[in-house]
């Protein structure tokens, strides 16, 4: 939650809190009103002149309180409105601030799980590779056996025709080879 929300949110129902307190102050003066408007229709002589009022004066004087309590009672409907369209808002922003109260713990917990994802992946992805580097290793083991083992005879036989005048190969015989040796003919 951003420190902005908070501060909105505190704004709002700090002014909720101011309009619910004006609107009570406005409720007790409507009761006040109606009270006394009443008591002075019903013909309650402690708040009437000695001498008996014009009618033409009660009237206009009826009339006045009727238009004041009627712009109370709208004053009284605009900021019921007022405070229920605050409610709404705070409603919602407090429905968005658990929305994203969940997505950030849900996010915490994947930036804590991805190491072992990672890790995970990173082993997955490495087994090929190390069977692979295995073989490689394997077969440049063999390669290089190989090669010293031609390096040798090279060796050899180039110490050998140093010695001799012609470089022939010499092939190992069978053991029952050398016992009966027959000459090749060409037919």
């Amino acid at each position: 939650m951003s420190q902005s929300d908070t501060s909105n949110i505190q704004a709002l129902s700090t002014e909720v809190s101011q309009l619910r307190q004006e609107l009570q102050l406005r409720d007790q003066l409507v009761q006040q009103l109606s009270q006394e408007l009443f008591r002075l229709v019903k013909g309650n002589t402690s708040f009437m002149p000695q001498k008996p009022p014009e009618p033409e004066q009660d009237t206009k004087q009826l009339q006045a309180l009727q238009e004041q309590l009627q712009a109370i009672e709208q004053q009284v409907t605009f900021y019921q409105e007022q405070i229920t369209t605050r409610d709404a808002e705070i409603y919602q922003l407090r429905q968005n601030v658990q929305e994203l109260t969940d997505r950030s713990r849900m996010l915490e917990q994947v930036v804590q799980e991805l190491p072992q994802i990672y890790r995970r992946k990173f082993e997955e992805r490495m087994a090929p590779v190390r069977e692979k580097v295995a073989i490689l290793q394997r077969e440049n083991r063999q390669l290089q056996a190989e090669l010293q083992s031609v390096s040798y005879r090279l060796a050899l036989k180039s110490r050998n025709a140093n010695h001799s005048g012609i470089d022939l190969p010499t092939f190992p015989r069978p053991a029952s080879e050398e016992t009966s040796i027959s000459p090749v003919t060409n037919s």
